[in-house]
């Protein structure tokens, strides 16, 4: 009996292969977009889930207050994390993660590491990294002692090991100091926020680099992480916190005007769920948005799969009228079409599993990581896959079975049979959910791009094209490297500054005058710039004058501020805030100027209250404007010259406009991904549509064909078949529109400068929709209307 089924299964399989194949095919499209799309949830949610005590991990951020202001920082001072490790018998341990840029070399070979951190020496007892070779108890015990990943080693020694051996480490904090290899680390995994390639140990700073680092209660620079004892009452241990801060720095805080918070993340929620993440982060509004995407693409592919198995069930009515007069029970027949659909579905799981294997090296791609190793190293998913298909199988099945198996023989036989307005209503019904979702993520991609092409147009106030930024660190010879910058014929201009546009700047604790002449304390970026910075980035001046090398005092007690200061300050008009006194890190003087509004920062911030100073040293970045066709050959000449002028150190460089886009590499990604899947839920409709259309046709020849009979033209015919279904895609238009926009209203709010929801983009989706929808149906009724009457007449 089971083999008769299935020798029934598939012969009326290869009946009707048209519609078999398009059923297949949507629903192994569908089942592997969910499966890629499972992969990239479940990585997401995995980040930094190997560290056996997680669940004991918290992340130090702080709440810096100031009448006007709260600065949120994602690490604490300092000195705090070894003062609470002392103070608190609940904590542990506690560990600093720095991120640095270092320049190393050994002998002729020098690289810029950007991958580098500074830990302290309990960082491999506290983190499940790998130490492949060396004592985690001591590996990062003494200054200058240094870690590398294989690949590093070998990039420095080769094959030779290279435990043992020295290397020359300098950055803005550490002057060619030797640092000798104690250990070597295997390359963190994938899902790990910190993934270095290189680590030096933080009691290097404690060694004549930053001796006093552990009284530092106003710097605020690496990542803090404490261990604690198991069974502590975090919120009990956080109310301690203020205690202790008013015992370290309250005299201080009270002569600052502010109020520092300390608090404790989770480990685990840091990746996810900050909000204050200026390293490695992710998004967990993405995460429900392609769950909600995923889920949207299996659901139109069962629609598909439920629809065209409905659809095709009248069929078998006079074979259910057969079976039944030779003696098949009612519970026989609905397990053969129960089985018939999970066949169907089987056989588009293994054809899924064929595609996600072939689609998985681009979808890794697309999304920049190493999700997976291949389709078969995540057997646990392949089975979930496995099982959704045989749930989908056994669901859709249901309808058709119990419908089909209830019919009565002697009506079947005579012909004197119908499904009843049920199965029509059920399919319409799936249809308009099906082109609801289909319009929902229409209008999504078209939010998407648009969004994402209005950032990469938006004015940014500066001058961003043909500038080459070089980071030299603060070394003697780099003023000798821009003079001599300065006299290649090629370069426009060049300039020292402490950060430039799009890269992580300094923000300054800053006592400056308001408007009612009091003293405001305030947190505000702070540019540390050279009298060349605003001539080379093109930046517009409101009121005042820029710094000129005329006036003594401009390196010292000069600054100039942006129109969002002003505001902050409470003046009417940047003039007012000329001649208004300041005190910024140990610099006392006044305001000289006011400059236009500009993005150095992120479109997705609202511009911030900025102060640029005068420094001396000018800074580490050297931003260079080129006016030449020929880019390759002048950054070759400036290769050359920091050849000649500092030739122990790597030379690197990047565009600056680059750099600033990278910015949204994020949401970019997030805009692909979206509309890569968009495009295949769309596609999956389509071929569900052109097999139901197919399949009406051929269940209205007899119509068509008394019809041309009658005189109807092609046009007429055509108009007619697609109506019906124009109608479902008009209903589903009006329940997409509020879902959409209200979707997009709210990741749109996640943008400080973002476009509009106009109507257009509504009617367009709604225009996009019905050409789809047209073209599908149109291209069977032509065909219909096409054909010979008499044929039609004659199949019947």
């Amino acid at each position: 009996m089971f083999k008769n089924y299935i020798k029934i299964a598939f012969r009326n399989l290869w009946r009707r292969r048209g519609l078999s194949a398009i059923n297949i095919t949507g629903l192994a499209v569908g089942l592997s977009a969910t499966f890629l799309i499972v992969l990239y949830i479940s990585f997401e949610l995995s980040y930094d889930s190997f560290h056996s005590k997680k669940a004991n991990i918290y992340r130090l951020i702080a709440d810096v207050e100031v009448p006007n202001d709260v600065l949120e920082i994602d690490r604490p001072a300092l000195a705090v994390p070894s003062h609470l490790k002392e103070d608190f018998e609940e904590i542990e341990d506690a560990v600093r993660i720095m991120g640095l840029s270092l320049a190393v070399r050994n002998g002729d070979l020098k690289f810029k590491e950007e991958d580098a951190v500074a830990v302290d020496a309990s960082f491999f007892d506290m983190f499940d990294y790998n130490l492949l070779q060396g004592d985690k108890a001591t590996v990062l015990k003494e200054p200058y002692s240094v870690i590398l990943t294989p690949e590093a080693s070998k990039r420095y020694f080769g094959s030779e090991n290279s435990i043992g051996k020295t290397l020359k480490i300098q950055n803005e904090d550490i002057s060619d100091l030797t640092f000798t290899v104690t250990g070597i680390m295997e390359q963190a995994p994938q899902n790990s926020r910190f993934r270095p390639e290189l680590l030096i140990s933080f009691s290097t700073y404690f060694n004549g680099v930053m001796p006093d680092i552990n009284n530092m209660w106003g710097t605020y620079d690496p990542e803090a992480f404490v261990l604690l004892n198991p069974n502590v009452d975090v919120l009990e241990l956080q109310s301690k916190f203020p205690a202790f801060l008013e015992k370290y720095t309250g005299d201080q805080m009270r002569q600052d005007k502010s109020l520092v918070t300390l608090k404790m993340e989770p480990f685990t929620d840091v990746y996810l769920h900050s909000n204050r993440n200026q390293g490695v982060s992710g998004d967990i509004n993405s995460i429900y948005i392609f769950s909600i995407i995923a889920l949207f693409i299996l659901l139109i592919a069962c629609i598909n799969f439920v629809n065209l198995t409905t659809a095709r069930s009248v069929e078998r009515a006079k074979e259910v009228g057969v079976r039944k007069v030779i003696g098949a029970e009612k519970n026989q027949l609905s397990k053969q079409f129960i089985g018939e659909s999970i066949i169907i579905v089987l056989l588009a799981f293994v054809l899924s599993v064929f595609l996600s294997g072939l689609a998985l090296p681009a979808f890794k791609e697309l999304i920049g990581k190493e999700i997976s190793s291949g389709i078969l190293s995540n057997p646990s998913y392949l089975l979930i896959l496995f099982i959704t298909s045989l749930l989908i199988g056994v669901l859709a099945g249901i309808y058709p079975a119990f419908v089909l198996s209830s019919f009565k023989p002697v009506n079947v036989l005579k012909g004197n049979f119908s499904t009843g307005s049920s199965g029509i209503l059920l399919r319409k019904g799936l249809v308009i959910a099906q082109f609801t979702i289909s319009i929902t993520l229409i209008i999504g991609t078209i939010v998407i791009y648009n969004q994402m092409g209005h950032m990469s147009n938006q004015e940014l106030g500066f001058n961003k094209d043909h500038v080459v930024v070089l980071e030299t660190g603060y070394i003697p010879e780099r003023k000798a490297l821009q003079q001599k910058l300065n006299e290649i014929p090629e370069i426009k201009s060049t300039s020292y500054t402490s950060s430039v546009p799009g890269v992580n700047n300094n923000i300054a604790y800053s006592l400056i005058e308001d408007s009612t002449n009091e003293q405001l304390a305030v947190h505000i970026d702070a540019f540390f710039v050279d009298y060349d910075y605003m001539d080379q980035y093109g930046l517009q001046l409101l009121a005042g004058r820029p710094f000129s090398k005329a006036f003594a005092s401009d390196s010292t007690a000069a600054m100039i501020i942006n129109e969002r200061a002003v505001k902050l300050l409470g003046y009417v008009s940047p003039e007012d805030a000329l001649g208004a006194s300041f005190s910024q890190w140990g610099k006392q003087g006044e305001i000289i100027g006011v400059v236009k509004d500009f993005h150095f920062k992120s479109l997705e911030e609202n511009i911030k209250p900025m102060s640029m100073t005068v420094s001396e040293a000018g800074g580490d970045f050297l931003s260079v404007t080129i006016q030449s066709n020929d880019m390759a050959k002048t950054i070759a000449a400036i290769e050359t010259e920091w050849n000649k002028v500092m030739p122990t150190n790597p030379f690197n460089y990047y565009f600056l406009d680059e750099a600033f886009d990278r910015q949204y590499r994020t949401q970019q990604r997030f805009g692909k991904i979206f509309v890569n899947f968009a495009v295949l839920a769309i596609f999956i409709s389509c071929l569900g549509l052109l097999g139901l259309a197919a399949y009406s046709m051929l269940q209205r020849r007899r119509e068509i064909g008394i019809r041309k009979v009658l005189g109807a033209s092609v046009t007429t015919v055509v108009n007619l078949l697609s109506l019906e279904f124009m109608k479902l895609v008009g209903i589903a238009f009006l329940i997409a529109v509020p879902i959409a926009a209200f979707t997009m209203k709210s990741w749109l709010d996640n943008f400080a400068y973002r476009i509009d929801l106009q109507w257009w983009i509504f009617a367009l989706a709604g225009l996009i929709a019905s050409i789809i929808a047209l073209g599908t149906v149109g291209f069977h009724a032509i065909k219909a209307s096409l054909t010979n009457p008499v044929k039609n007449l004659r199949t019947e």
